[in-house]
């Protein structure tokens, strides 16, 4: 039996609005799925005194091992993306939906030659029109009995209507005008097939033209003094707008989109997708996705939009895509969608009104759910400290490691050779400890050979960068590699006497484990906080040194054009880049704020300005930590 205790969130994370919440267990499978007018009030009211809780209840949270959400505009949404969730984890606690196995949809079966409205349930049938879904079948018979008033469609089965034609006499609802009669001739096949096509328009969203109609009418019959023909006509209209306030979810307007939000912090990006169909809310999707160096927010959206529709099980294409960010391959993007779907796809971001107000929930429930994540996964003590004893175990560590240190190597096609150094300690970096090596030998593609250069830099006591830095050794020395790294930095730590240390290597390719001197890797489980906690060392090793070596290149452009100013040498122009950082900002920056700095007099300055007016590509350098 679990104990709820080990997963309740605090009561400041959870939000005070509407949305829809799901137990899971240690497995990840729904167990329960509910909604909330607010979500705080009624997830606390699973973690009270155990003994206070109906005994369903009890099962629940014993057995539930997690709690998710997410934050809806209002109650009807939460109603439909409860339903939503409900069709597809089939959870087992919801036992108040599942009396059928299926959801009640309102039918008209338009393969008949007298179409039929009906409630149906199970797989979808072709020929038939299905509208919905709805929660209960209660509530189709009372929003299809209001509907019957202006689209007196056939409700009757075959038996019936059959029965009907032979006794040339309509059934009740014939008799109350909430039924067309053809069974009787009043009319013919195809005008009620226009009655049954009027209504399903109604049902798909085109309500604008019905209700307009019925307008115009009523106001002709009332001026015409045909006061009970208006009457008839007002009852109708209430009826319509009735129905029409009981199906709206989310938007006003018929809807065909699909809602994208990212949050994002260093390492990793939260993807929330939304799934709006007939301007209801179908469905939601949470993807996590690793961030890579110099990735922007719309980067991040154009690999989100290839993983959801590319390949042949991708998502349905929409006609709407909403974005918070438009990449500028925009239109490249709208193209490749375009051609998924087979029709044109508008991708745009949303400034105002219902559409802004959807997306800044999906931000909102980006948002939370990564802030959930770095909560569960990096601050929670009881999460790092697993972690870290899982590396322990499974690396046959003598204590668990809470000093970890990490080694990572960039270049550019064999130039430019850089090699970091990152620190975590008790799992959370420490950035103040953080080094840059740039590698003395030219040693080019051989990362072998740069990691035994940096190994042999940071533990060396009579470097600069050496070890009498630091507050104390690590107790575990990640690589950035597979096996040929990891031995290359056991041997520079054996060469050196430091054989206290442990080392290991992580691969990218499967993210398996090395060892020093092993034959075969250490494969952590994919779920494992010993592994999720290497990569993100890993990872963080791999930016901060790619960083620096972008910030070396960028430097080494612009030392290079500044060289051909006459006048500006070495020590000036060292000055120059220290002060503004890139060549860019120098070509900005005033003719006054030149002449404050020391030695730079007119005629230095109106010759750097003539140079640099030029249109020179160098970009903005890469800060350092």
């Amino acid at each position: 039996m679990a104990d709820p205790a080990s997963y309740r969130p605090r009561a400041g994370d959870i939000p005070s609005e509407p949305g829809v919440y799901r137990f899971r267990d240690e497995r990840g499978v729904v167990l329960y799925v509910g909604k909330a007018k607010n979500l705080r009030s009624r997830v606390q009211s699973y973690f009270q005194d155990l003994g206070g809780l109906h005994p369903r209840t009890f099962t629940l949270v014993t057995t539930a091992s997690s709690l998710d959400w997410v934050v809806v505009k209002n109650e009807v949404e939460a109603l439909q993306l409860e339903w939503q969730w409900i069709k597809e984890f089939d959870p087992r606690f919801n036992v108040r939906f599942r009396d059928d196995k299926s959801y009640p949809w309102l039918a008209i079966t338009m393969k008949d030659e007298f179409p039929r409205a009906m409630v149906l349930r199970g797989d979808r049938k072709k020929g038939i029109r299905y509208f919905g879904p709805y929660t209960q079948a209660w509530a189709i018979r009372e929003a299809l009995d209001l509907l019957l008033r202006v689209f007196p469609i056939r409700t009757c089965n075959s038996t019936v209507f059959r029965r009907a034609q032979l006794q040339d006499r309509p059934c009740l609802l014939g008799y109350i005008d909430k039924c067309a009669a053809p069974c009787v001739g009043r009319v013919d096949a195809d005008e009620h097939r226009r009655i049954a096509e009027a209504l399903a328009a109604f049902l798909d969203g085109n309500t604008s033209a019905t209700l307009r109609d019925l307008r115009q009418r009523m106001a002709d019959a009332a001026t015409s003094e045909h006061f009970e023909l208006a009457a008839r006509l007002r009852d109708d209209l209430g009826a319509l707008e009735a129905v029409l306030e009981r199906s709206t979810v989310v938007l006003e307007e018929d809807v065909d989109a699909d809602f994208i939000g990212i949050a994002e912090d260093e390492l990793q990006a939260c993807v929330q997708l939304f799934h709006v169909r007939r301007g209801r809310v179908t469905g939601q999707r949470e993807l996590f996705l690793e961030r890579q160096i110099e990735s922007t927010t719309a980067d991040l959206v154009v690999q989100v939009c290839e993983r959801l529709y590319g390949g042949e099980s991708g998502e349905y294409v929409p006609k709407l895509l909403l974005l918070q960010e438009l990449p500028e391959e925009h239109a490249a993007l709208s193209a490749w969608l375009a051609e998924r779907r087979g029709s044109h796809v508008e991708v745009r971001v949303p400034m105002r009104g219902e559409k802004r107000q959807l997306l800044d929930t999906v931000l909102g429930n980006a948002q939370q759910a990564l802030e959930r994540n770095k909560r569960s996964r990096a601050t929670d003590l009881a999460t790092r400290t697993r972690a870290l004893e899982e590396l322990r175990s499974e690396l046959g560590l003598p204590s668990a490691p809470l000093r970890i240190e990490c080694i990572d190597v960039s270049h550019l096609h064999g130039a430019d050779v850089v090699g970091s150094l990152v620190v975590f300690e008790d799992g959370l970096p420490q950035k103040r400890d953080y080094r840059r090596f740039v590698l003395r030998h030219g040693l080019g593609n051989d990362d072998v050979a740069s990691i035994d250069e940096v190994v042999e830099r940071r533990f060396t006591s009579d470097d600069r960068s050496g070890e009498q830095r630091f507050a104390y050794a690590p107790g575990l020395l990640v690589i950035d590699g597979g096996r040929p790294q990891v031995n290359a930095a056991a041997k520079a730590l054996e060469r050196i006497g430091r054989t206290d240390i442990s080392v290991v290597g992580l691969a990218k390719r499967l993210e398996e484990v090395w060892l020093a001197g092993a034959d075969d890797p250490v494969v952590l489980p994919r779920g494992s906080e010993g592994l999720f906690l290497l990569q993100r060392v890993r990872d963080e090793a791999h930016r901060f040194a790619l960083a620096h070596q972008v910030r070396r290149r960028s430097r080494a452009a612009s030392a290079s054009i500044l060289d051909e100013i006459p006048g500006l040498g070495a020590t000036k122009r060292d000055l120059l880049l220290k002060q503004f950082r890139s060549v860019k900002r120098i070509r900005a920056a005033t003719r006054e704020e030149l002449l404050e700095l020391p030695g730079f007099g007119p005629h230095l300055v109106d010759a750097i300005k003539a140079k640099l007016g030029e249109d020179v590509p160098i970009g903005d350098v890469v800060e350092e930590h």
